[in-house]
């Protein structure tokens, strides 16, 4: 077992201090040998000649042995203010100080992603580092256009101090390795890397390149601090690869590409981008790719085959980086001579396809580090770096955020839901694969969310919604895992194409509902929605019934929200009606019921049920207080008004803003939805129980009502006088 230097250092300090301790005791019992005592009244001992001379000797050397302890600290002590630079075959952790990066200065890291399961990557890649940075991060993000929607937003709303995001468009980029065939898993953008001299500004000197599939457990400074120990033509800083693979004995005719050695692999680069460009590095790859491609026709491991095939060339390029800075966990490598203790590792790298299932001894404890970043609460991310000022794009929102939150009073009764009301929420659109729908002037998305304690209806309501839907959902990051793979492992949901599941990360403790519904509706991709909840199971058919009466409708004509009456059962177990008469007769039966008729009438009312039962074609109702029916609007429609969070007047807002904007509310007579039992959510509750909850959803009522009179003017009069009326 290898000591760390820490231990080494440690080691030294203890036994030069025993050591010092040991000579004191010496010279005291020498004084003791001849019975004089050790107390402070003992008198003088006059020593002999002979016996002074050799006590003179073994205090000299014991003096050497400290002077000679002293200078072996130091050097440990220098070694620990140097950033280790390797050498070839060097697997063990060096003595590193935890960074010669000056403070504040501003590291650049490069990421190739693109696609949704990628993007997901990037976000734990991110945590790992965020968490043990100490220093500014620039991160140049070369992305498809799914990676730069979800991307783009996830860091827009993440708001992290002192971190700048850069997209570079990759379509612009692949003609220049479309040329090369790549047996590669990662296809395309598997060989992107080798762009980097072009892509990335031409002012920027030097940047880290990462993998998707890696983790950090040190801070990347120290990494950084290693552009430091470059010299000579020295541009490229890799670590060694840990399996076999380029010395070409993995089966019977494995031909590997050229390589230096074991070759090496390129999860982790140090890029000195300068130098590269004075070198002519696209014209070096390119001819070295052009030359291995007549013999080996294609790459089998993508970039790293070019990077090498260089590197043998010019193995001048390289600094070979000790192998803790790239631990690669596929299978049948080296790895685990890279570290003797947890304390060595600093990057590791699922570099095999099984990724998580990969054969290594110490696997369990890498998978642990890695879930520890996945479920991070990526909010706890969000600290400041005391002493260095936030720059870039991503800190205007975080500065809003902060002055909004600075003029609020937090001696107001309702503080808690002025704060969450303009609280920032990460947002991962797309947390799942999912396709656009094809154009259609008369498709329809259903649009709802939920919370984790809901994830049971989702395959319910694929049963009964063939069309696409848009869902938000309210998760932690540990929850928003457990719903992956609660998705990945149903049949259902893996057999649809056309769900976008958009994750809002929890913060706070007021459920953010108008939020969700905001951004579910934002990212549907049909020129109408149904803006339904989750514990609604439409009729069968009624995605096709929509198209249908939204096609009947005059184009030019006033806009329009067709209500679908919503009706309930109070029976976890219920023959669902297959029809409009199965769903009368239940009615008569008591089966089923008008929604919340006993407790909340008149939220529904104005449907006119009564009506509903015998009428065949569509029929206008008028607006009245409290109505909160479920519609059908263009996707265009109003946002919901998001001061309204948890329980309480979060849809009535939002059809009362409909009716301002001169919707006609029209009631399709043979849809329809029907509410299932679930146990009172914790918003319902506290409205219920708390006096002071209700009396700030009546004081952001009043002030929804100010709002809405200063927008529309005397049209808004009609709904202050119905207030005042109740």
């Amino acid at each position: 077992m290898l000591f760390s230097c820490r231990s080494k250092a440690k080691l030294l300090a203890l036994t030069l201090l025993l050591l010092s301790a040991a000579t004191w005791l010496y010279l005291s019992v020498g004084e003791t040998e001849y019975g004089q005592s050790l107390g402070p009244v003992a008198p003088r001992f006059s020593a002999t000649p002979s016996f002074q001379m050799e006590l003179e000797i073994r205090l000299r050397e014991a003096e050497e042995e400290n002077r000679r302890l002293r200078q072996q600290l130091g050097e440990v002590r220098n070694e620990e203010q140097s950033t280790g630079g390797g050498t070839e075959g060097d697997n063990s952790s060096h003595c590193e100080h935890r960074s010669l990066t000056e403070k504040c200065e501003l590291i650049h890291v490069a990421i190739v992603c693109a696609g949704h399961n990628s993007s997901r990557d990037v976000v734990t890649l991110v945590k790992s580092i965020l968490f043990h940075r100490r220093n500014p991060l620039h991160l140049h993000l070369i992305t498809d256009d799914v990676a730069l929607r979800v991307l783009g937003n996830l860091f827009n709303t993440w708001m992290v101090p002192s971190l700048q995001i850069s997209f570079y468009n990759a379509s612009e980029l692949k003609p220049d390795v479309a040329w090369i065939p790549n047996k590669h898993y990662s296809g395309i953008y598997g060989l992107l890397k080798l762009t980097l001299t072009k892509a990335l500004p031409s002012d920027l000197s030097k940047v880290i390149v990462l993998d998707t599939d890696i983790t950090f457990a040190t801070d990347i400074a120290e990494l950084w601090a290693i552009f430091k120990k470059f010299t000579g033509e020295q541009v490229l800083g890799l670590v060694e690869n840990q399996s076999d693979w380029y010395l070409g004995n993995l089966w019977k005719n494995h031909k590997p590409w050229p390589a230096l050695g074991r070759g090496f692999n390129t999860g982790v680069i140090l890029l000195l981008l300068d130098k590269l460009r004075l070198i002519g590095w696209e014209e070096m790859w390119r001819l070295t790719a052009e030359r291995e491609l007549m013999n080996m026709l294609s790459t089998s491991l993508a970039d790293q085959d070019i990077f090498n095939a260089v590197i043998k060339s010019s193995p001048t390029l390289v600094y070979q980086l000790p192998c803790y800075w790239n631990v690669q966990l596929s299978d049948h490598t080296r790895s685990e001579q890279c570290y003797s203790e947890l304390a060595d590792l600093k990057v590791i790298h699922w570099n095999s396809p099984h990724k998580l299932r990969v054969k290594n001894k110490h696997v369990e404890l890498f998978r642990t580090l890695y879930l520890t970043f996945l479920e991070y609460d990526g909010s706890l991310l969000r600290r400041e770096l005391i002493g260095c000022p936030s720059e870039g794009e991503q800190q205007g929102g975080s500065q809003v955020s902060r002055a909004t939150l600075s003029q609020l009073d937090e001696e107001d009764p309702c503080y808690d839901f002025r704060r969450e009301s303009v609280a920032s929420h990460r947002v991962h659109l797309s947390f799942l694969p999912h396709l656009t729908p094809p154009p259609d002037p008369y498709d329809v998305t259903l649009v709802a969310q939920l919370s984790m304690d809901r994830l049971q209806m989702l395959e319910l309501i694929c049963r009964h919604w063939e069309g696409p839907m848009s869902l938000a959902l309210y998760l932690s990051d540990a929850e928003a895992q457990q719903f992956l793979r609660y998705a990945q492992a149903s049949e259902v949901l893996q057999s649809r194409t056309n769900i976008g599941y958009h994750v809002v990360y929890k913060e706070g403790q007021l459920y953010p509902v108008n939020l969700l519904r905001n951004v579910a509706l934002k990212n549907s991709h049909t020129p109408y929605v149904f803006l339904s909840d989750i514990d609604f199971l439409p009729m069968y058919g009624l995605y096709e019934y929509l198209r249908k009466s939204i096609a009947q409708q005059d184009p030019a004509g006033s806009p329009r929200a067709l209500i679908v009456p919503a009706f309930e059962t109070l029976r976890y177990r219920l023959s669902f009606p297959k029809s409009k008469a199965d769903l009368l007769s239940m009615l008569d039966t008591g089966a089923l019921y008008t929604f919340r008729y006993h407790v909340w009438e008149k939220g529904h009312a104005p449907t006119d049920y009564a009506k509903w039962r015998t009428e065949t074609t569509p029929y206008r109702v008028e607006w009245a207080p409290d109505f909160e029916p479920y519609v059908v609007v263009r996707r265009d429609c109003p946002e919901y008004d998001q001061r309204f969070l948890g329980f309480g007047w979060n849809k009535v807002s939002h059809i009362m803003e409909l009716d301002a904007q001169e919707y006609e509310l029209v009631v399709l007579p043979n849809a329809f939805i029907v509410h299932m039992p679930h146990a009172p959510s914790f918003d319902i509750s506290k409205f219920r129980s708390s006096e002071n909850y209700r009396l700030c959803v009546q004081a952001l009522k009043e002030e929804f009502h100010q709002d809405l009179s200063r927008r529309y003017g005397s049209a808004a009069l009609k709904y202050l006088t119905a207030e005042r009326n109740r």
